[in-house]
């Protein structure tokens, strides 16, 4: 039998929208995740992103819309051990053509929009999880993506501290991002403006 992670999902998804997607385990959530956000191609129907068809890109032509476009915020923060938070939000600007001392200027920008601003040569053994959860997003808006992609962002985070990277989500929308979250929390899905619910696969609700 073939398992369909999806099936007949149709969604349009504008700028400025402030989306939650929920669902319980294995209703999909994580797969329309992996498509919206470029990272799998689906095997049946069509994913345009900005009018072009991502079927056919190439490549080089997907990583380029991950890292220019999009800003990835997961729930285990993926930060890299040995380097300390300002190496970290670098990280995506390696592969720009800034030159070294653009990249470092940008990413204290960006630490200081976080509240991370003495938290610089800090590594990541050295954060709270609120931190480093902070230093995620950076990460994820130091190339100026239009697209937050967050996966269970306060998943592995404490009430107080889940609180305060929701209302940083605000913030960004109000500046005029558009925000994806991924949560199985109903206090997060409320904070949203729009509500997609998911189950088998399904969508069942989008209000």
């Amino acid at each position: 039998n073939v398992v369909k992670a999806l099936d007949d999902v149709s969604i349009s998804i504008y700028e400025n929208d402030f989306i939650s997607i929920m669902g319980p385990s294995g209703s999909g959530k994580s797969t329309l995740m992996n498509i919206i956000g470029c990272l799998d191609v689906p095997t049946k129907g069509t994913y345009k992103f900005h009018q072009a068809l991502i079927s056919e890109m190439n490549d080089s032509q997907l990583a380029n819309i991950r890292n220019e476009k999009i800003g990835f915020v997961f729930q285990t923060f993926n930060l890299l051990p040995k380097l300390n938070a300002l190496h970290n939000v670098e990280i995506p600007l390696i592969y720009s053509s800034l030159h070294r001392t653009k990249r470092t200027k940008r990413a204290k920008e960006v630490l200081k929009i976080v509240g991370l601003e003495d938290r610089m040569t800090h590594k990541p053994n050295e954060l709270s999880g609120g931190q480093k959860q902070r230093v995620a997003i950076a990460r994820a808006l130091v190339n100026k993506p239009s697209i937050i992609l967050a996966d269970e962002p306060t998943g592995n985070l404490d009430s107080k501290s889940g609180l305060e990277i929701l209302k940083f989500f605000d913030q960004l929308h109000k500046a005029g991002n558009t925000i994806i979250v991924v949560t199985h929390e109903k206090s997060i899905a409320k904070r949203a403006k729009r509500r997609v619910e998911l189950f088998d696969g399904k969508i069942t609700l989008d209000e």
